[in-house]
């Protein structure tokens, strides 16, 4: 469908795959248990066994290590996302399952995890890397979707490429963005179908 890919954080200090694993998968299950805000450097640093000193020769901050846990997680419902789209036969399908799985990819993290799930939030809040990546690779996908819609002639071409994009994206924005996702769980099993099919009726040529 589209080549754009998430991009993973930059490592920082010595290559040492195993020992930088190590220091994410720990965060993740003690932000999972005590929650990202709660957590500081020196909580980590007493839970994994490492000096705080030596924490940072891999990540600058907390920030940087959520950073690695929020791409994790984001990359995990961008995959879920490419496969369903993927398989989908034209454009309107394609569209559809985009839809559907934002929602129920979203949601389920939100269920399962709800402290992962605040880092997440916390990254739209701010504005990191991971999720404007998330972000940019979600709108790219809309876009070309549209684009072969309009190729197939199952989409109308009067409208601008752009803004007919852009609309679409506005209107997922409440299941794509993890921040609006919290507000929105009470309609996340009707709204995607509902939705999905006002736009592919504003959409027929």
């Amino acid at each position: 469908m589209t080549d754009t890919q998430l991009t993973a954080p930059q490592p920082r200090g010595p290559v040492d795959h195993s020992v930088r694993n190590q220091i994410v998968e720990a965060a993740t299950e003690h932000f999972s248990l005590y929650g990202y805000e709660k957590t500081t450097v020196s909580d980590l640093a007493k839970a994994i066994g490492f000096s705080k000193a030596y924490i940072y020769k891999f990540f600058d901050s907390k920030q940087a290590i959520g950073e690695v846990i929020c791409y994790n997680c984001l990359n995990q419902m961008r995959q879920a996302v490419d496969e369903a789209v993927a398989g989908a036969e034209s454009a309107s399908e394609r569209l559809r399952r985009l839809f559907g799985t934002l929602a129920e990819a979203g949601s389920r993290l939100f269920f399962q995890d709800r402290k992962l799930y605040a880092i997440a939030v916390a990254a739209c809040e701010e504005q990191w890397g991971s999720a404007r990546n998330y972000d940019a690779h979600m709108q790219q996908l809309i876009l070309q979707i549209v684009r072969e819609g309009r190729e197939s002639g199952e989409f109308e071409r009067k409208t601008p490429l752009d803004e007919t994009a852009h609309a679409i994206y506005l209107v997922m924005k409440p299941y794509l963005d993890p921040l609006q996702l919290q507000h929105n769980l009470d309609f996340a099993e009707v709204a995607p179908a509902r939705l999905s099919n006002l736009i592919l009726r504003s959409l027929a040529p």
